[in-house]
């Protein structure tokens, strides 16, 4: 009995010991806040193995890029709904551990992040039509990064960063998506018809041109013909005439006979 009870006080001894023990860990990728009896303290620790007072308790706290994301629902300023799938990547800043545990603490993603994204979104929506919302969407994008990152470092004393915001395709109602799909549709048609006048333009031009250099053409070619290049042309043919003739003259046969043999007749 005794040898149980002394085995019984050693296990005891053992659990206070580990439970109170100087030695902690700080994982990869985080920074420990220090508190004791509650209380957090200014000193923070970096990843590794540290020796802290026994009754302190170490609040590991990530600061590695964390992502949320959720459904954005609002309304544009011409009041139609917006519906869209937001996502929010952010880490919080080393250099304000200790301060972000003393004024936001833990599950700050769900009392201070989503709350915030979800009232940017709706604030920046209402800026823009609904048209504008997909003509502009980059500039949506941009501008709701700005602002979300602005309410985070005032509400959080600078403890929160934000690395990148995205949105994807707006979704509307069927009637709005059916009337943006149909004006798409009427101004595609519009910038075809633009293009092929431009075109029917451009040929008529071309084929104006093309007449215009031909009437000058001929212009320029009767200007060149005088009597004495047509004597000359005649003068030519003439010549390329003779140049051909075998010395022979030609046979007549019926009508008039154009020479006469005068020849010895017997007198």
């Amino acid at each position: 009995m005794r040898f149980l009870l002394q085995g019984a006080a050693v296990l005891v001894v053992l659990i206070v010991l580990y439970g109170f023990s100087p030695l902690v860990t700080v994982p990869a990728g985080n920074e420990g806040v220090v508190t004791v009896f509650g209380k957090s303290q200014s000193e923070v620790l970096d990843a590794g193995l540290h020796i802290v007072n026994p009754f302190a308790k170490v609040i590991n706290i990530s600061t590695r890029i964390q992502k949320t994301e959720s459904q954005g629902d609002a309304a544009s300023r011409d009041l139609q709904q917006v519906t869209t799938h937001i996502a929010l990547q952010y880490h919080v800043a080393s250099s304000q551990v200790a301060l972000f545990y003393q004024r936001v603490g833990l599950g700050y993603e769900d009392t201070i992040i989503a709350p915030q994204l979800q009232e940017t979104f709706k604030a920046v929506t209402a800026k823009y039509t609904a048209e504008e919302l997909v003509t502009k969407r980059e500039e949506v994008r941009a501008a709701i990064r700005e602002l979300i990152d602005q309410k985070l470092k005032t509400v959080t004393g600078g403890g929160l960063i934000v690395d990148d915001f995205s949105i994807t395709n707006f979704a509307f109602s069927r009637s709005f998506s059916a009337a943006i799909e149909a004006k798409q549709e009427a101004e595609q048609l519009a910038l075809k018809a633009q293009r092929d006048l431009e075109r029917v333009q451009v040929e008529a031009q071309q084929k104006i041109a093309l007449a215009q250099a031909e009437a000058e053409s001929l212009r320029l070619q009767k200007m060149e013909i005088t009597p004495d290049l047509i004597k000359l042309r005649q003068i030519e043919v003439q010549r390329q005439a003779i140049d051909k003739w075998d010395g022979h003259l030609p046979n007549v046969n019926g009508g008039a006979i154009p020479f006469i043999n005068l020849g010895d007749t017997g007198h």
